[in-house]
């Protein structure tokens, strides 16, 4: 049995080799078979405004006054946000704030408590 990496997209071990591409006969998916060897998980560390490593779960205060967009609110400086949750984007802190609700950050705005 050959040593074919499984399929990136749906996971499937039912991989094929044609010529310089791999195959995926279940989700029709090419890539090239030296991207399969080069492939890592590239994870992507966010850090606050200071530099600590920011990780989900984490508590952090806000450092700046920020205007809520699409209405008069504003997130003081102080405000403390517990159990932040990272995702991609621009906007990479997930959040629910007492009193505003759900909301998006930006990690350069905050501090790890």
């Amino acid at each position: 049995m050959s040593n074919l990496p499984s399929c990136p997209k749906c996971h499937s071990a039912f991989t094929w080799e044609d010529g310089a591409m791999l195959v995926c006969p279940e989700c029709a998916h090419e890539w090239p078979v030296n991207a399969a060897e080069t492939h890592d998980d590239e994870v992507k560390v966010i850090k606050d405004a200071v530099g600590n490593v920011l990780q989900d779960g984490d508590t952090v205060t806000v450092m700046k006054d920020l205007k809520v967009k699409g209405s008069s609110l504003v997130v003081k400086v102080g405000t403390k946000v517990k159990n932040i949750r990272l995702v991609d984007g621009d906007h990479d802190i997930d959040c629910k704030i007492d009193g505003i609700g759900a909301m998006k950050l930006k990690s350069e705005f905050v501090k790890k408590v």
